[in-house]
């Protein structure tokens, strides 16, 4: 049996956004199968050359009959444009319609949206596109946290290469779980990434542009170990609670409690990882009041248990 897969691309779409799932898809064993399971197809518009962000162009066949086993969006810079054509969602539709499920990677979660295919539907994308769609589209229930989410037909995928991940689920999905693991090794990639499925590190890139929030930010940074709630936030930022609480929420698309905990938790990650300290010894230095918080935020953040997260770590060490 062989799997169409539609790939839609458009002006100023990301490269990577395509050629991960394609490297996925693409039969690249020693033995490969006849035929293939696979079938590539790239869909544009108007077909032809399409040129990515980059300039890296690639060959595309025009919209025609939108019936495929698998219709993957790519995202890019493209992507706002694009979501304001109506021919091409219109097609997206059709597509959506005819096929038995829909996937896309990055900011193509837009043109889903876009679309009206994520309507009251769990859903995910790049991280720093996720609060825009958020408003854009307020029936849509945006988890910006999760490298990958499958609700129904309809599969979303973080930032670039997360739409590895998403690739090889559908590959586990179609061929089972030595298939999926096998293209894992020929790529080189981890099968399921270790440590959970949070795409972004808060630590590194949760920087608001304003001078007030991203004070507050530094403070409870450096502060972790003592009690952090919103009044002593807004106070270091010279705000009311109030006020505090609608600003950070509109700078950085999260509330201030659920921004501290991921804190939290990736400052006990690194702790558990790199040291011999107990879970409560980390618990306590990073402000959790006691282990059982901090176990429930880890499953939120990482999808794991600290346990997990330390025998993982430890593991890595030991085949060094």
């Amino acid at each position: 049996m062989v799997r169409d897969i539609g790939f839609l691309v458009y002006p100023g779409f990301h490269i990577l956004d395509l050629t991960g799932p394609v490297a996925v898809f693409e039969e690249l064993e020693y033995a490969p199968q006849v035929p293939p399971p696979y079938r590539l197809r790239m869909l544009s518009a108007e077909g032809g050359l399409v040129a990515s962000s980059s300039g890296v162009a690639v060959m595309t066949e025009p919209f025609g009959e939108p019936a495929f086993d698998t219709f993957v969006v790519v995202g890019g810079a493209g992507t706002l444009a694009t979501m304001e054509s109506p021919g091409v969602l219109d097609f997206v539709r059709a597509a959506a319609a005819g096929s038995r499920r829909v996937a896309s990677i990055c900011s193509g979660a837009g043109i889903l949206a876009a679309a009206g295919l994520l309507d009251g539907r769990r859903a995910t994308t790049h991280w720093r596109f996720a609060a825009d769609l958020q408003r854009r589209y307020p029936r849509v229930r945006i988890d910006e946290e999760r490298i990958f989410i499958q609700d129904g037909p309809i599969w979303t995928s973080a930032g670039v290469s997360a739409g590895i991940d998403l690739s090889l689920a559908l590959v586990e999905e179609d061929l089972g779980l030595e298939a999926s693991r096998a293209r894992a090794r020929t790529l080189v990639v981890y099968h399921r990434r270790p440590g959970g499925q949070s795409q972004f590190s808060t630590l590194l890139e949760l920087e608001p542009p304003s001078d007030r929030i991203r004070h507050a930010l530094t403070f409870a940074r450096e502060h972790l170990h003592e009690p952090l709630n919103v009044e002593r936030l807004a106070e270091v930022a010279c705000l009311s609670p109030r006020q505090f609480g609608r600003a950070f929420h509109a700078e950085t698309g999260q509330t201030p409690a659920k921004a501290i905990e991921r804190l939290r938790a990736e400052a006990a990650r690194a702790r558990l990882e790199a040291g011999s300290e107990s879970i409560e010894q980390v618990a306590n230095a990073v402000g959790f009041s006691d282990p059982e918080r901090m176990r429930r935020a880890f499953v939120r953040v990482f999808g794991q248990p600290p346990q997990a997260i330390r025998r993982i770590a430890r593991a890595a060490g030991a085949r060094v």
